[in-house]
């Protein structure tokens, strides 16, 4: 299985490049959020039973799809001080025992645009952050700089190009994903 984890801020347009990577290539999106808001509906965020489960399910749902021989899978994900700095070891073992490949794709945007984007109602869809005065003292905390990411085999800047664009960038600098 092929797995094109797709990281970056908030509102850098994570869901909406990888909805289209997922039409362009048949690969299978499972984004963060879907783990998350189910794991609110019961636990509080931050909760050591929210994490544990969180990142349960995730690499669950990876080791699952591994097996299943899906082709591809394309995952999204916004590194924040509450996942464990395993997490990102554990994708790449399970990726790595299924003798896949495992593709580091990482967003960004400038600070600016994405607290414009933030109020989006797009990003009411799932329990996103929408208030930018939140996003701010989150910053100001620290609370995105972990966990640590590895290097990512190609950077986009979403503000300058379209979600087509940025996942037709994704799929030529990955070769064979589309």
């Amino acid at each position: 299985m092929r797995l094109i984890f797709i990281y970056g801020m908030p509102a850098t347009g994570k869901l909406t490049v990888a909805r289209v990577l997922a039409a362009k290539t048949g690969y299978k999106l499972f984004h963060n959020h879907l783990v998350v808001d189910l794991l609110l509906s019961v636990f509080e965020f931050g909760s050591p039973e929210f994490v544990r489960l969180r990142e349960e399910i995730w690499l669950s749902v990876m080791k699952e799809a591994c097996q299943a021989g899906i082709p591809g899978l394309i995952f999204t994900f916004a590194p924040e001080r509450t996942v464990r700095q395993t997490f990102v070891g554990e994708v790449e073992k399970i990726v790595s025992a299924a003798k896949g490949r495992l593709d580091y794709v990482e967003l960004v945007c400038p600070m600016e645009e994405l607290k414009r984007r933030m109020s989006d109602a797009t990003r009411s869809e799932f329990g996103k952050l929408t208030s930018v005065d939140l996003f701010e003292q989150l910053l100001a905390g620290g609370t995105f700089d972990k966990p640590e990411m590895p290097g990512a085999a190609v950077t986009i800047d979403t503000s300058s190009c379209t979600p087509i664009e940025a996942a037709e960038q994704i799929a030529r600098a990955l070769g064979s994903a589309g």
